[in-house]
């Protein structure tokens, strides 16, 4: 395989999301970017969790899938892939940070191959998929992995091949995650499958995820309020 030649359409396609810059997408990209925008999010998901399962010890199931899910994305790809291949950042790579539009310096002090960011939110997301089965809170939640995908590229922190193999990675270990989950729970769960317009197939009340979609549009929302404040 010509790694160059992969190297050398991994900056082209970089190019398409990072050429065009403002200061209310700068400010955008890095409110969306930034773990602590989304707390609002993550309380919801708690919420929704908390509200739908009978015992502390059905809870405490799912926060630990979760964290299971969170712990081997983010140490596999810190700790392992990373250091191994050693991979610069675009904005610090010296053949090519002159070439690409950073925001505020900030050109990330690690490697780039893969992308944490997306592996961490494509495996939430896809635990969450499996667990509540709502069409809806699918949606939302792979769309918000999608938008912070985009931010690393648009801020040059990442190549194209390390966000694909970061989604590629982060659903496979949400699937796994997931699966852990469901053989933990078989003897706790209620085993119920749930035929009704107000619950989703797994006991999700549709409204508690109607509350999860709500804070994540919100989220949005106010993201888009603080970046054009931030204009002025």
């Amino acid at each position: 395989m010509d790694f160059q030649a992969v190297n050398d359409i991994d900056r082209s396609i970089l190019g398409v999301f990072n050429d065009n810059h403002s200061l209310f997408f700068d400010t955008l990209m890095v409110t969306l970017t930034s773990g602590l925008t989304w707390v609002p999010l993550y309380v919801a998901l708690l919420f929704l969790v908390m509200k739908n399962n009978e015992t502390m010890e059905q809870v405490f199931m799912v926060v630990a899938g979760c964290a299971l899910c969170f712990c081997m994305t983010e140490l596999i790809t810190e700790g392992i892939v990373k250091p191994t291949f050693a991979r610069p950042r675009p904005g610090s790579d010296p053949e090519w940070m002159q070439m690409v539009h950073v925001v505020n310096d900030r050109r990330g002090s690690d490697y780039s191959f893969f992308s944490a960011h997306a592996s961490n939110t494509f495996g939430i997301s896809m635990f969450f998929c499996l667990l509540v089965r709502n069409r809806v809170l699918s949606l939302l939640m792979i769309s918000w992995a999608l938008v912070n995908c985009y931010t690393r590229l648009y801020l040059a922190m990442h190549y194209p091949t390390d966000i694909l193999m970061g989604i590629i990675f982060g659903s496979v270990v949400g699937i796994l995650a997931y699966f852990v989950y469901w053989l933990a729970t078989r003897k706790i769960n209620r085993g119920q499958h749930y035929i009704s317009s107000q619950y989703t197939s797994t006991g999700y009340n549709v409204s508690d995820v109607d509350v999860v979609a709500s804070v994540l549009v919100a989220s949005y929302a106010l993201a888009i309020i603080y970046s054009l404040l931030m204009q002025g």
